[in-house]
């Protein structure tokens, strides 16, 4: 007999990044694998948010408690419907010698998040791992979104829903207080470190990304627009914004850059902030 090596060509290697895509709809990616070996390869596809020793291996502390807050679990945000938020098809067969197989990978969130990802495995005859993708993606209640700046939060979400603040209102002729919801502003948090040189000064400077998701529910819509206030009060404080206001096209991102330059009355022990909408 010959012994025969199994031999693939995987065209997603490391991260497959699925993008953003509004709470309760769904997005496909698609990704081909073709068998270069002389022999049929019977594969399967295994998520690591299926595996049967998952809850076991999570008995341990989070890694943001232990160690950073850089994500380091393979498997993230999971949906509270209990579905997997990440599919694939097809998930197991035969691939001839010499033939390719597409496979389609279908995100379908159905809460907000920044961190749902998994772990796809590609293995063959049931022990080989041929290849391993990280999946990723986010979701958002609203097709515009803002990001960058320090993070705020963990990299680990708790499935637990949280029930909306309720503040009571003024009564209306009786004793009554009715309740309204509260709707939480999202925070985004800049900090911009100047170091003093012996030349020329170069302002501290980072960014901002503002994005606008396409979907099909809002294919009617133009472009998202977008502006940031309190531009005076930010350039008495050394604060420079290169785009204040602007449009956004369905599905691309626009990034605004944010610089810092201490005043001439500046003190080294002062500590500048300002607070823009």
């Amino acid at each position: 007999g010959h012994g025969v090596m199994p031999s693939t060509v995987c065209s997603v290697e490391g991260v497959l990044n699925l993008g953003y895509v509004l709470a309760g709809q769904k997005v496909t990616s698609t990704f081909k694998i073709q068998n270069t070996s002389t022999l049929s390869l019977w594969y399967s596809m295994q998520l690591d948010s299926l595996s049967p020793t998952r809850d076991r291996d999570r008995q341990k502390l989070p890694a943001f408690l232990t160690s950073s807050l850089q994500r380091t679990e393979s498997v993230g945000t999971q949906n509270y419907n209990g579905l997997s938020v990440f599919s694939i098809s097809p998930t197991e067969g035969e691939l001839a010698a010499g033939k390719s197989q597409d496979f389609v990978v279908t995100f379908s969130p159905d809460h907000e998040s920044l961190y749902y990802s998994d772990r796809l495995k590609i293995v063959l005859f049931g022990k080989k791992v041929a290849h391993e993708i990280q999946l990723k993606g986010a979701a958002r209640d609203h097709p515009m979104f803002v990001e960058g700046g320090v993070p705020l939060d963990v990299p680990v979400e708790s499935l637990a829903v949280l029930s909306p603040v309720l503040l009571p209102e003024a009564p209306k002729g009786g004793n009554v207080l009715p309740h309204k919801t509260l709707k939480p502003v999202k925070s985004i948090l800049l900090m911009l470190e100047y170091i003093e040189g012996e030349s020329s000064p170069v302002p501290a400077a980072t960014e901002l990304q503002v994005g606008a998701i396409q979907t099909a529910q809002f294919a009617s819509k133009k472009n998202v627009e977008f502006s940031l206030d309190n531009l005076p009060l930010l350039q008495q404080k050394g604060f420079a914004v290169n785009v204040a206001k602007g449009t956004v096209e369905p599905g691309r991102v626009k990034r605004i850059c944010v610089s810092w330059l201490p005043p001439a009355d500046f003190g080294v022990s002062d500590s500048p902030h300002s607070t823009a909408l």
